[in-house]
C-alpha cells in the first residue's frame, strides 16, 4: 500500500475530494480513458454476458474499466477488461480481499492493474463505506453504465452520484419486469440505453475506435511480412495473444502467418 500524492483531476467531481488515497498496482491506469461500470450482485445470465462484452471491447481499444470489485455486475466488468487495463475501488483497505469469493480477481488487479481506497490497510468494509467507495467509482468515468440493478438497489446510489455530478448514464435494454431500477431511470428520463454495444462504444470513445482500428492495420500489415513470432511480441506485445485467439494469425516455424 502506498498513498496517492497527485491530484487526479476527475476526483474534482466528488462532493469533496478524498483528503487520502491509498492505492496498490499500476498508476499510469489513472491517465487512461475511463469508464465506470457498476450493477447487481446477482445479475441475470444475459446481463453478465453483455457487460463482459462491453468490456472486452473497451480493452481491446484501450479504455480502462472501473469498478467496485464487488461479486456480480462490478465482477464480470473486471473479468471482461482484464486485470491490466481495469481499477477496482475498495470500500476497505487495499490489502484486504473482500469480497472474499474475488480473492483471485483482486490480487490479479493488485499484480496488474490498479487497486484504490480511501481507507487505510486493516480498515474493514462497513455500511458507509460502500457508499464512498461508490461516489469515487462514479467520479473516475467518463459516463457511468449500469449493467443491471433493482429499485433501491445500492447501485442507485451510484447513480444519484452521477446525476449530482452530471455524468450522462447508460442502461442495457431489458425485459419488462427485470432490472426495474435501470428501466425505471429510461421511463424518467434520466439514463440513455444501450441497444448496440460497438455504437455505444464509437459514440462515448470514437478517438479511441480510430487508433484502435489504425493500430489493427498496422499489426495485420506486419504480420504479412511473415515476421518471427518474438519480434511480433516485442512490436505488439497486447495484440499478438488476441490474434491468436481469434485465429487471425497461426505461428509456423517460429513465423506468423496471417490467415
Amino acid at each position: 500500500m502506498a498513498i496517492l500524492n497527485h491530484h487526479i483531476k476527475e476526483l474534482q467531481d466528488m462532493k469533496t475530494y478524498p483528503k487520502k488515497l491509498f492505492y496498490d498496482g499500476n498508476l499510469a491506469l489513472l491517465d487512461k480513458e475511463k469508464i465506470s461500470i457498476v450493477g447487481s450482485r446477482k445479475p441475470s445470465k444475459y446481463s453478465r454476458t453483455q457487460i463482459q462484452n462491453l468490456s472486452a471491447k473497451l480493452a481491446k481499444i484501450g479504455i480502462c474499466v472501473v469498478s467496485g470489485g464487488a461479486m456480480g455486475i462490478d465482477a464480470v466488468a473486471h473479468n471482461g477488461a482484464g486485470s491490466s487495463n481495469t481499477i477496482s475501488v475498495l470500500p476497505c483497505g487495499v490489502d484486504i480481499r473482500y469480497p472474499a469469493v474475488n480473492k483471485n480477481l483482486l490480487n490479479n488487479i493488485q499484480n496488474n492493474g490498479l487497486l484504490l481506497s480511501q481507507f487505510e490497510n486493516g480498515a474493514s468494509s462497513r455500511a458507509y463505506t460502500f457508499v464512498i467507495r461508490n461516489e469515487l467509482v462514479v467520479a473516475l468515468g467518463k459516463v457511468l453504465v449500469v449493467g443491471e440493478a433493482d429499485e433501491g438497489s445500492g447501485t442507485m446510489k451510484s447513480v444519484e452520484f452521477a446525476l449530482k455530478m452530471g455524468k450522462d448514464i447508460y442502461v442495457l435494454a431489458q425485459r419488462i419486469g427485470e432490472s426495474k431500477g435501470t428501466n425505471k431511470l429510461l421511463l424518467e428520463g434520466k439514463a440513455k440505453v444501450i441497444y448496440d454495444i460497438d455504437e455505444f462504444i464509437n459514440i462515448i470513445f470514437p478517438q479511441a475506435q480510430l487508433n484502435s482500428q489504425s493500430n489493427d492495420d498496422e499489426f495485420l500489415k506486419y504480420c504479412k511480412t511473415n515476421p518471427k513470432y518474438d519480434d511480433v511480441l516485442a512490436k505488439f506485445p497486447d495484440r499478438i495473444f488476441e490474434a491468436e485467439l481469434n485465429a487471425e494469425i497461426e505461428i509456423i516455424d517460429a513465423k506468423i502467418i496471417v490467415k
